[in-house]
């Protein structure tokens, strides 16, 4: 029978199984359902946010107008996440979010803290009415803060914004010296600039040599302020010379 077998086999030239290789890919196979098990139970457990829950968050910084509750209510669903599902990145975004905050930074602390350091928007002025530059001259919007009342108005396209906090800051520190306090600055679509003082006096001040414009109304200033009416406006848009508007009323009366 067994030589009917051999011959058998030799004739339709089918070959006799391999058992160690059989053995040794079910073995693999195991192995690998084996590690994928494991793996699925770890990716269960590290997004179970009742096992590895996010017990605090530290925020630090130094903070004017970011309230608590504002963070808060802005963290409302990373608290239902696990230590290791919260997505850094969009609880960075979504504390950016925040009117008053510039820049988040978070980082994750074992076993289950996330540290959060925040850097509030240093606003250097208004802009176009509603917004805000900040000192580096980015617009951004935020509520209204009476502490920051004093800030000069500025206003211009908004592709212009750091050119017209640029040009503020030199204007106001030239006036300075010469006991002016500049309040406001704007550039009109057609790059025309107009300055208005802290004492009410509007300088219009055309687009080119705006500095050396705002020296001859420093110049010819003392002349003019000892006029019987106050000085309302001055147009400085002269290659030589300027135009005076006056206050209808008098000094005296005023």
């Amino acid at each position: 029978m067994s030589g009917f077998a051999t011959r058998l086999k030799q004739k339709w030239g089918v070959k006799p199984v391999n058992w160690y290789l059989v053995a040794g890919i079910i073995f693999l196979v195991l192995v690998v359902m084996g590690f994928l098990s494991v793996a699925w139970k770890l990716h269960l457990l590290v997004n179970d946010a009742e096992a590895l829950p996010i017990e605090a968050v530290v925020i630090k910084g130094d903070r004017q107008y970011t309230k608590d509750a504002d963070i808060r209510t802005a963290l409302q669903s990373l608290m239902q996440k696990s230590f290791f599902s919260a997505d850094v990145a969009e609880v960075q975004e979504t504390l950016e979010a925040l009117p008053w905050v510039y820049r988040a930074s978070i980082r994750r602390q074992w076993p289950a803290k996330l540290k959060v350091f925040l850097q509030e928007q240093q606003a250097a002025a208004h802009w176009n009415g509603d917004s805000w530059l900040n000192v580096n001259g980015e617009v951004f919007d935020a509520p209204g803060q009476l502490s920051l009342s004093h800030l000069p108005f500025l206003a211009g396209p908004e592709n212009m914004a750091v050119e017209v906090l640029t040009s503020y800051r030199q204007l106001a520190s030239l006036l300075k010296l010469h006991g002016f306090e500049l309040q406001s600055l704007g550039l009109s679509p057609r790059h025309a600039w107009r300055a208005r003082l802290a004492n009410g006096i509007m300088l219009e001040l055309g687009r080119e040599d705006k500095v050396r414009r705002v020296q001859r109304f420093i110049d010819v200033y003392p002349t003019l302020a000892n006029r019987e009416k106050s000085v309302k406006k001055v147009d400085l848009r002269y290659d030589t010379g300027l135009a005076v508007g006056w206050n209808e009323a008098n000094k005296e009366s005023r």
